[in-house]
């Protein structure tokens, strides 16, 4: 993959998350700014979604800890414990954020 097929593949995913977001009725805070998406909930819980571009990777960044997730097929799996990401990121909100969020 080169960097202009990471970032397409990024900013779809970026994309989704919003979109997800502003199409249902949890009151989750998104901003995105250069490529770093903060998510920040009713409970002050903030989730960073990041582009490392070298890498070809997306991190997410939880109070709980850091995941990196690279693309496998058609899927952002995390290279550490094997969680894809948006079912990583809508148990996460549920979890920290105590908000539940469909992705």
């Amino acid at each position: 993959m080169n960097d202009s097929e990471f970032h397409a593949l990024a900013d779809a995913i970026y994309l989704h998350i919003e979109e997800s977001i502003d199409n249902s009725d949890v009151d989750i805070d998104c901003e995105t700014i250069g490529g770093v998406m903060t998510l920040t909930f009713d409970n002050n819980i903030k989730f960073v979604i990041n582009r490392q571009e070298p890498l070809h990777q997306i991190w997410l960044a939880t109070r709980e800890n850091g995941h990196h997730f690279a693309l496998q097929g058609d899927k952002w799996i995390d290279n550490r414990q094997g969680h894809e990401l948006l079912n990583w990121l809508s148990l996460q909100a549920e979890r920290q954020g105590e908000t539940p969020l469909v992705l």
